[in-house]
């Protein structure tokens, strides 16, 4: 899952230090009828099988299945295909991936090291082992890396990064040391900017200064382009300030954001105290140093069909297989990419005895962490026949959390979360699917916003119903979610998130991590394996079960769907 840095209009998350623009073009070749340009993978390219990874941890034993949340063929075939799916099967490939990074040097990133390509090859080599056909889409994409941090001063006083300011993703390198100079802002409530959005804001400004802006209107690229052209040595942005710090801390903290593609001065965004601080000073020098690089990187996709198609909608069931530079990214996501992996073989193992009427295609996305590019890019290379044949798309990103939630995409936004909106028609069934199935397990469910923050953005944006389930990033757990999830308060649904420690194996840095761990095994004993927790990796595994069983059968589930006839 990206992280929560900038609004969902942005689309491109940055990673901690890394982010990366979405959807650029790579080569496409011919394909199916309803899948994207592809180059499909012939079997001979298939990686040499690998032994088994050991296990880590104590072997769990699924919990009984329950009955189905209604009495139809579908549910009824989602019951058989989630009780040949177990935990172990899932952690077994958890225990793969794990292997992986620590032979990648502690990561599986998408680029050009070891642990992504190896972490596909992988995914690939069970797939085609269970009969499917396995289509790999490359891609290229614009990477960014901050070499060496950042650093921000006012004369003696040293600004402290990330509290009060970020670098702007794909700014370029440099030294500056040079007068602020504002440029259209507006510090007088309510504070409506659009600072530097015109190239006729930078009238007079005067060669070599620092440009300090406003949030608000227009793109930060734009904003920051048109400072380049005036001659600007570099840029600082700093927080619109809409309403109050109290109530609208996203208008005055120190924030996250990306120019898109490379421009070639410094460039960062500050808080809003900071740069009220700024303006109000008669153009006070400030020393700005940046270490950045930015390149043309590639990656790929990977989707799998069973040969047989059946003329149905498409059901398409998809996880983020990349981790984040900075670890090996056992919970986020490489629960989701193993719980959909071991779905996808059970599935083929079900289909032999009787195929049902619509497709199932199984995803597993690449450079979700730079931006959510790799779904971008599939949903960007279908054409209007093909999206149309796409009944739905249901997206599985972190469901191991040690300190979870049970969350359910909100598909009819009506928790009313920040910056989450409703999803295409028919995505509230998917969320009342999910929400009854837990039910059906005795199990409480929490809304889960779409904010754009996972692969299902750019499915929602092109029209085709959404949904899933994830466990918690982040976000502190209350006291009221403990009441209804059980776990620890005060701690992070995933404390090592985004972090090195993100592992089956994790070593803690810190006393913090130490300690919120310490209370997690106390919580949950042998159910947290590392930094993932069996109890909602295999009860969701068996929701991505059920949830394939069902509308592979039957789609009246979902709003605006005609019913598939039942063979």
């Amino acid at each position: 899952m990206v992280a929560r840095s900038q609004p969902r209009s942005l689309r491109v998350m940055a990673a901690v230090g890394i982010a990366a623009l979405i959807g650029l073009a790579a080569n496409q070749m011919n394909a199916a009828a309803d899948q994207p340009a592809t180059a499909d993978r012939p079997a001979a390219d298939q990686p040499a099988a690998r032994p088994a990874a050991r296990p880590v941890g104590p072997a769990v034993r699924p919990e009984p299945k329950a009955p189905p949340v209604t009495g139809d063929r579908g549910l009824a075939a989602g019951r058989a295909l989630a009780a040949q799916v177990t935990v172990e099967g899932v952690l077994s490939h958890l225990r793969a991936f794990q292997k992986i990074a620590d032979s990648s040097g502690n990561t599986r990133m998408a680029g050009p090291g070891k642990g992504y390509p190896r972490s596909i090859d992988y995914v690939e080599e069970q797939l085609r082992g269970a009969g499917y056909r396995v289509t790999r889409q490359r891609f290229d994409y614009p990477y960014f890396e901050e070499r060496h941090p950042t650093t921000f001063r006012r004369g003696s006083h040293t600004y402290r990064s990330p509290a009060d300011f970020q670098i702007l993703s794909f700014a370029g390198s440099g030294t500056v040391d040079a007068p602020v100079v504002p440029v259209d802002v507006d510090l007088t409530p309510p504070r409506t900017s659009t600072s530097g959005c015109e190239a006729a804001d930078f009238a007079g400004f005067p060669r070599g200064a620092v440009a300090l802006l406003q949030r608000g209107t227009c793109e930060f690229r734009d904003k920051v382009r048109n400072a380049a052209a005036a001659h600007a040595s570099a840029v600082v942005v700093f927080n619109q300030g809409k309403g109050t710090p109290t109530a609208n801390k996203d208008q005055f903290d120190a924030f996250g954001g990306t120019l898109q593609s490379p421009v070639g001065i410094p460039a960062i965004s500050v808080s809003y105290a900071v740069g009220a601080e700024l303006a109000k000073s008669a153009r006070v020098n400030v020393q700005i140093k940046t270490d950045t690089l930015a390149q043309t990187r590639t990656t790929e996709n990977l989707t799998a069909e069973l040969p047989a198609h059946r003329g149905g909608r498409t059901v398409l069931v998809g996880a983020h297989l990349d981790s984040v530079p900075e670890g090996p990214g056992i919970n986020d996501n490489g629960s989701g990419s193993a719980g959909v992996l071991e779905v996808a073989l059970r599935y083929a193992e079900q289909t032999r005895r009787s195929a049902p009427p619509n497709d199932v295609r199984f995803a597993w996305w690449g450079a979700e962490e730079f931006g959510l590019l790799g779904s971008e890019h599939y949903v960007a290379g279908l054409t209007q026949a093909q999206r149309r044949k796409i009944a739905l798309y249901l997206n599985f990103d972190m469901i191991a959390s040690p300190n979870y939630e049970l969350g359910v995409l909100d598909g009819d936004a009506s928790a009313r979360q920040a910056e989450a909106e409703a999803g295409p028609p028919g995505s509230a069934r998917i969320e009342r699917f999910f929400r009854e199935f837990l039910a059906s397990r005795g199990q409480k469910s929490s809304p889960s916003g779409l904010d754009g923050r996972s692969d299902y953005a750019a499915f929602a944006d092109a029209g085709i119903p959404v949904g899933g389930m994830d466990t918690g990033a982040e976000g502190t757990k209350s006291a009221a979610e403990v009441a209804r999830f059980g776990g620890v308060p005060g701690v992070a649904f995933d404390p090592c998130y985004h972090q090195a420690c993100d592992a089956l194996t994790p070593k803690y840095r810190d006393r913090a991590h130490r300690e919120a761990y310490r209370k997690l095994r106390k919580a949950y004993g042998s159910r947290l394996v590392g930094n993932v927790n069996v109890v909602p990796l295999d009860l969701i595994s068996d929701a991505i079960a059920t949830a394939v069983g069902r509308y592979a059968y039957d789609l009246t589930d979902v709003e605006g769907v005609p019913a598939s006839p039942a063979p």
